[in-house]
C-alpha cells in the first residue's frame, strides 16, 4: 500500500466532518461526489443549494445528497454565527453589521461551523486565493496553542527508498512564511514533524534543520538563526528528535552524516527537512519534483488550531480528493 492509499484508508477509518465552501465549482463538486461514494468523509457543502443540485445533475453526480448542504444566505444559524464572529472580532473594530455581511461569505461561514464545533476541517482554493483562504481561518479558528505562524508542508514521494521513510520525506516551509525568524523557524519544525505523524504516518519523525553549514563548518548569521531555532524547537517539544544546522547531504546520506556530524542521531537519517526560509524551500521542492521525478503533495497548511487547507486554482479533481483525505487525517490529531 503506497502513502496515498494509507492516507485514504486512515481517513475512512475515522470519518471527519470536512467543509467544502466552493461547492458550486465543478472540480470541487466532482471530488465531493467521489469522496461521498467512497465514504471518505462526512462532507458539508456550502453554496446556493439549487445551484449545487443543478451542477450535480449537469455533471451526472449521484452522491451529493449524502452530504449536508447549507446555503449561508438562508441558514438558520446565520445570525448565531454573525454574533460569534462579532464577539471574536469586535476588539479589532468589526461591527455586528459587518459580521452579518461576512457570514454570507462561505469561507467565513465554514470557519464558523468549525469554531462552533460542528465540523473538523475546511478546504478551499479552487476559486479563492491563499489570502482569502487564510484570512477567516486566522481570524476565527486562530493558531494552535504555542504557535504564532502558519506554514506549509509538502509530502515528497521520491524514487530513492534509501532516503527518508522508504523514499518519503516531509518538508517545510514551502508555502507561507518568507523569512522566518528563529522562533518562527522552530515552530515550523515542530509543526512539520506533527504533519509527518498525522498525515504521512511517520511513527518516528527525525527533523533536520537545513543550512549551507554543518555543525559550524561555516560561520554566518543565517547559520546562527538555524542553530538558535533548533534549540528553541527542543524547548517547544522536548520529545522532538531534531538536529541542526545540517547540510542536505549530511541530513540524508549516512556516510556523509557520520563524517560531518559524528554522534548525531539525525544526520544521515532524517525524514523531515526544515528549510531556513521560504525561498530555499520552494525552489528546493520544485527541483526535486522536476529533476528527480518525485511526486509533491501539498502544500499542507499547518499551525492552525483546526485544519484549513488551500488548493491551487489549477488543481485537479484528484488533488481535491486527496486533500479531503489529508485534512481528515490532520483533524484526527487536532482534537
Amino acid at each position: 500500500m503506497n502513502l496515498i492509499d494509507k492516507i485514504i484508508a486512515r481517513a475512512k477509518s475515522n470519518k471527519q466532518r470536512i467543509v467544502l465552501p466552493e461547492a458550486t465549482e465543478e472540480r470541487t463538486l466532482t471530488a465531493a461526489d467521489q469522496a461521498l461514494a467512497d465514504d471518505l468523509a462526512d462532507l458539508i457543502l456550502l453554496g446556493n443549494i439549487d445551484e449545487i443540485h443543478a451542477l450535480a445533475d449537469k455533471l451526472g453526480l449521484k452522491n451529493i445528497d449524502k452530504a449536508t448542504l447549507i446555503d449561508p444566505a438562508t441558514s438558520e444559524k446565520r445570525e448565531e454565527y454573525a454574533q460569534l464572529l462579532f464577539e471574536l472580532r469586535k476588539k479589532k473594530g468589526m461591527s455586528l453589521e459587518q459580521a452579518q455581511q461576512k457570514v454570507l461569505d462561505p469561507l467565513y461561514f465554514g470557519c464558523l461551523i468549525i469554531k462552533s464545533g460542528d465540523a473538523d476541517g475546511q478546504i478551499s482554493g479552487a476559486l479563492s486565493t491563499t489570502g482569502d483562504t487564510l484570512r477567516p481561518a486566522l481570524q476565527i479558528i486562530k493558531c494552535s496553542p504555542g504557535i504564532t505562524c502558519v506554514s506549509g508542508a509538502m509530502l515528497m514521494i521520491t524514487q530513492t527508498p534509501q532516503y527518508g521513510e522508504d523514499g518519503v520525506l516531509v518538508i517545510g516551509d514551502v508555502a507561507v512564511t518568507p523569512m522566518p525568524d528563529a522562533g518562527q523557524l522552530a515552530q515550523i519544525a515542530v509543526c512539520t514533524a506533527q504533519t509527518a505523524r498525522s498525515v504521512a504516518g511517520f511513527a518516528d519523525p527525525r527533523v533536520a534543520m537545513l543550512s549551507f553549514s554543518t555543525k559550524g563548518s561555516a560561520k554566518h548569521e543565517v547559520c546562527d538563526k538555524v542553530i538558535e531555532a533548533t534549540a528553541l524547537a527542543k524547548e517547544l517539544d522536548p520529545s522532538l528528535k531534531i538536529d541542526g544546522e545540517l547540510q542536505a547531504d549530511a541530513a540524508l546520506v549516512p556516510s556523509v552524516g557520520k563524517k560531518k556530524a559524528p554522534g548525531s542521531e539525525i544526520a544521515g537519517n532524517a525524514n523531515v527537512l526544515v528549510f531556513p526560509n521560504l525561498e530555499v524551500g520552494n525552489i528546493g521542492y520544485k527541483l526535486v519534483q522536476r529533476l528527480g521525478n518525485a511526486d509533491a503533495i501539498g502544500p499542507i497548511l499547518q499551525g492552525i488550531a483546526r485544519p484549513v487547507n488551500d488548493l491551487s486554482r489549477g488543481c485537479s479533481v484528484d488533488d481535491i480528493y486527496k486533500m479531503i483525505a489529508i485534512t481528515a487525517c490532520q483533524a484526527m490529531d487536532a482534537k
